[in-house]
């Protein structure tokens, strides 16, 4: 699959992966300095790139598994969406979850974006669902923890 991707800035860094089987293209901060983030704060952290997902598909942001387990630094909406008719940058609002500044240096990697198929649907109101086994039964209502 070809997807089209625009730097808006000229030194803007295109994603790349880790390895030939990485499911997740790195994403890079396109900040000129270094950026602070305080703790339990949330930052806008821009990429300088703009894409055009083809139809079908989002570009779903994930953590970077280093940067969550070591910096406690994570999408701030856990999983970011980039729909297919977006056309403007891609922005990473990045989360401290620690209790300490972390700093984001200039085109460090921030996140990974995962191109993924989905379903488009219609939902069709009903007074009655079919039954199962677990009914209503929520949150730990299988038994499994």
């Amino acid at each position: 699959m070809n997807v089209a991707i625009k730097r808006l800035q000229e030194d803007a860094i295109l994603p790349s992966r880790g390895s030939d089987q990485a499911a997740g293209y790195d994403l890079y901060a396109k900040n000129s300095e270094p950026l602070a983030i305080a703790p339990h704060t949330t930052a806008m952290v821009g990429t300088g790139v703009a894409m055009a997902i083809p139809e079908g598909y989002f570009g779903g942001i994930f953590a970077r598994s280093g940067l969550a387990s070591k910096q406690s630094l994570r999408p701030a909406n856990c999983v970011g969406v980039v729909d297919a008719d977006y056309r403007g940058e891609i922005i990473v609002a990045l989360h401290n979850d620690s209790d300490e500044e972390r700093t984001i240096a200039p085109k460090e990697r921030i996140a990974q974006m995962v191109i993924l198929p989905f379903l488009s649907v219609e939902f069709t109101e009903t007074q009655d669902l079919d039954e199962t086994s677990r009914g209503a039964g929520g949150f730990g209502s299988t038994g499994r923890m």
